[in-house]
């Protein structure tokens, strides 16, 4: 195996391979503008950052300053980024902020935006025109593929063999607001042809994509055409150097309605489409900023997708999902989003417009910080001594997770034993309850968490009865387990259970008649 960045199957489960070893992401995702300017990431991002434990940065680079003028390209912020996580002693996963973030083409450069004749805008039903470039509009595909491919091509020169950036999200959110589709007239000539064979033979239906697709036509096609123009740009730049690309999704949500979230991106329910007209990406990652995590992290695992989160809600509850994620669906990376805000009370006017949020149908409670830094520094410092141990047992059966949604608690399942989870009762500023469980051996297991008390039962018709051989607090240190207290008495006999930071135990059982 190679030491460059790349996806490999084990175990059934596709694990994240860098430098030849695997590697599982504690991330944290910055703001949109904040790697715009070198001197401000020094001062307002990594100061604050370094204290969640983190290993990852999610950061995006821009295509507008890039390539300011076309064809001439500025490589200096992309260096100076990549040159400041190597300090900090972390990892980046790029963002390309190309022709689509958030639905619309905001970071195009100027001379993009100007020439839109060229580089032509989706239009509505009514005929006006957005600020989005329509995903048909070849010159602009075009010009994206080239500016990626040459980014990519600089960054093999110059990260080769210290592999600081991991992975590449090409796009961000991508899709189109305010209407299912686009109604441009090239959008217009498209949608009245057959659709293409190979999607005609993956979904048994044929004739024109209203007379295959009904009602979800619009939505529908435009996720082939997006797909289709991000596997180009994602081609071109894999020709240069080919680090595991993906792309992300603004979640399909109330009202329901493709338009009120960008249609076409790759929601789950059009994760099969998107496959077949990008097959270059390696995975379709889910920004989560809805309450129902769980219900999302099985979506975004169906059919065996790799599970990578990299923006989730802002709150204390990203302190507990990060286990389900990792212990529940082996997820290779977990990120917030404005990470950097964290520690600050003010946040120096980078919170969210919540009117522009409520007006686009966004849960904006999931992007208001209260009190998440501590808690979510304390879980990765947890997760960061034990991810060899994780990363063992991957696929195997041994670990699964558990999150707390309203309801009381859980009943898993192990070899020998079943273990009952009850959750504490959830409270206003602190996390839900949330956790993993490693079976290490039939009679010994590791907990891991926040927020839960747990009981050994008899497999349903055993007679025989559990007992407690030991009860371990403590943590791993580079895989090595750290014991803490021996718990026994009071602190044992009635109720094991895991406080309001997160934090492990390790238990030893034993049966009786």
């Amino acid at each position: 195996m190679n030491d460059m960045p790349q996806l490999v199957q084990q175990n059934g489960t596709a694990s994240l391979y860098v430098n030849g070893k695997p590697y599982l992401a504690l991330g944290g995702e910055i703001h949109n503008s904040s790697a715009s300017n070198l001197a401000y990431m020094e001062e307002k991002v990594w100061p604050h950052i370094k204290k969640l434990n983190l290993n990852t940065v999610i950061a995006p680079v821009y295509w507008e300053l890039i390539e300011p003028e076309q064809g001439i390209f500025d490589f200096a912020l992309v260096e100076g980024l990549i040159g400041q996580a190597r300090s900090e002693g972390v990892k980046l996963i790029l963002l390309w902020f190309g022709l689509w973030k958030n639905g619309k083409s905001s970071y195009v450069p100027g001379w993009i935006k100007r020439d839109t004749e060229t580089y032509f805008r989706a239009r509505y039903a009514d005929g006006a025109a957005s600020d989005t470039i329509s995903p048909l509009c070849e010159a602009a595909v075009a010009a994206d593929a080239a500016a990626f491919k040459r980014l990519m091509a600089w960054m093999k020169a110059f990260d080769t063999g210290k592999y600081t950036v991991i992975m590449v999200q090409v796009e961000n959110e991508i899709g189109f607001l305010g209407s299912e589709r686009d109604y441009s007239e090239t959008a217009n000539a498209a949608y009245a042809k057959p659709i293409p064979r190979r999607i005609a033979q993956a979904y048994g239906v044929d004739g024109s994509w209203q007379e295959a697709f009904g009602a979800d036509a619009g939505e529908w096609f435009m996720a082939y055409h997006y797909a289709c123009a991000v596997d180009r740009i994602s081609r071109a730049g894999a020709e240069e150097y080919p680090l595991p690309m993906f792309v992300n999704a603004w979640l399909e949500q109330y009202p329901w309605r493709p338009g009120t979230y960008p249609s076409g991106g790759p929601v789950a329910k059009v994760m099969k489409l998107w496959r077949l007209a990008a097959p270059m990406l390696c995975l379709y990652a889910p920004d989560i900023y809805v309450a129902n995590f769980a219900d999302v992290c099985r979506e975004y695992t169906q059919d065996g997708n790799p599970l990578l989160i990299p923006e989730a809600r802002r709150d204390v509850s990203s302190a507990s999902n990060v286990f389900y994620a990792f212990g529940r669906h082996d997820a290779l990376g977990f990120a917030p989003f404005g990470v950097e805000g964290f520690f600050q009370t003010g946040e120096d006017g980078e919170g969210p417009d919540l009117s522009v949020m409520m007006a686009l149908n966004i849960d904006f409670s999931g992007f208001v910080v209260n009190g998440t830094g501590p808690y979510l520094a304390q879980s990765y410092k947890l997760l960061g001594g034990m991810l060899g141990l994780i990363q063992q047992h991957r696929g195997t059966g041994r670990m699964t997770g558990f999150l707390q949604h309203h309801d009381s608690g859980c009943l898993l399942s192990f070899a020998r034993y079943d273990v009952q989870i009850a959750y504490k009762r959830q409270e206003d500023g602190k996390p839900p309850a949330g956790g993993l469980v490693i079976e290490l051996s039939e009679d010994r297991f590791l907990f891991a968490g926040i927020g839960f008390s747990l009981q050994f039962l008899p497999k349903r018709g055993m007679r025989e009865r559990i007992g407690l051989l030991r009860v371990e607090e403590g943590v791993y240190e580079h895989d090595v387990w750290k014991r803490g207290r021996v718990l026994n008495g009071d602190e044992a006999a009635y109720r094991v259970a895991v406080g309001d930071q997160a934090s492990a135990l390790m238990v030893e059982v034993y049966s009786y008649a």
